[in-house]
């Protein structure tokens, strides 16, 4: 999550009900298609979320101790997952921009099939800070977004409308990357998105549970997850306007998301509700050379993965 200026998120309509087919020519005193099948997402294994933020981490030991934008590290973690996608028979697209005199890229990449006309995208970004390797901000969006992406094609998934993934590059310098693609789509296919889900910092070490408070659908089909497991949630309101959210906002495409914490301090009633430790942030280690493999809460990690694999199939169904 860069260090940015704050906007609000804009509230979006995304429909999380199960979509109704309906037939094409149908005669009179036909007999009424079904209702589509609701498919239960499947739990994501917090031990796959590790294994790949371990990779990060060795990425960036291995490159100067970061993955930051334009250095060797973030296209070695492009490579990487860009890897892992296509052999689970993802379409990828690699997007090339130029930030602070240095290349940058996005990664894109669609499950095929679905409604091209009604698209549900989720994405997070892929770069960190040169200070540091970036593990939870952002590996553990990362990480988890390409476990839930590495999910549907596990499962056969076949939702009714089309999934798109993205990894954000150089969201760091200021969303440059989102921003970049974002402003490239024509109007149509802007208005085909209807919604997207951002993933930045979703396993600090000291953790929240922060909804984003945008669309009511969106953010319903969030807190609904969270209720499950008997957690209450707060309204996201640290990283307003500070991560990739902020540009879908400010082209008219409904938001949403979840968020573990950042600098601020938890307090003492978040610490009695969430456990952990008052009087500190949520992540000690934010764009810090210490935001290794080591500044994750497991916990944390699998449960927001998990409420990212159900908001997918829920709001894509």
């Amino acid at each position: 999550m860069t260090h940015s200026v704050r906007l609000r998120r804009p509230a979006c309509a995304v429909a999380a009900a199960t979509a109704v087919l309906l037939a094409g020519g149908a005669t009179t005193g036909a007999a009424a298609p079904a209702p589509r099948a609701a498919v239960a997402a499947p739990d994501i294994a917090v031990a796959d979320v590790k294994a790949d933020l371990a990779q990060l981490q060795s990425i960036a030991t291995a490159n100067g101790g970061n993955r930051a934008h334009g250095r060797a590290g973030y296209q070695a973690s492009l490579t990487s997952v860009q890897n892992k996608l296509k052999a689970a028979g993802f379409t990828t697209t690699v997007q090339q921009f130029t930030a602070s005199g240095r290349t940058g890229y996005n990664l894109v990449a669609d499950w095929p099939g679905g409604d091209a006309n009604r698209v549900i995208m989720a994405g997070a970004h892929l770069d960190s800070v040169t200070a540091g390797p970036g593990i939870n901000d952002n590996g553990s969006g990362s990480a988890a977004l390409l476990e839930v992406a590495l999910a549907v094609s596990r499962t056969g998934y076949q939702p009714a409308k089309h999934l798109r993934f993205a990894w954000w590059g150089a969201e760091e310098l200021g969303m440059v990357g989102s921003r970049n693609y974002v402003s490239g789509l024509s109007t149509t296919n802007r208005a085909k998105i209807k919604g997207y889900l951002n993933f930045d910092m979703i396993g600090s070490p000291n953790p929240g549970y922060f909804v984003y408070d945008d669309d009511p659908t969106i953010e319903k089909t969030l807190k609904d997850y969270y209720t499950g497991l008997g957690i209450a949630t707060e309204p996201e309101t640290e990283g307003d306007g500070r991560s990739d959210h902020a540009p879908f906002k400010n082209a008219g495409i409904p938001v949403g998301g979840v968020f573990s914490g950042a600098e601020y301090i938890k307090t003492s009633a978040q610490a009695a509700k969430w456990g952990g430790t008052a009087g500190v942030a949520f992540d000690r280690c934010y764009h810090s050379s210490c935001d290794t493999s080591a500044n994750i809460d497991d916990t944390a990690l699998n449960r927001n993965a998990d409420a990212m694999a159900y908001a997918v199939w829920t709001l894509s169904a």
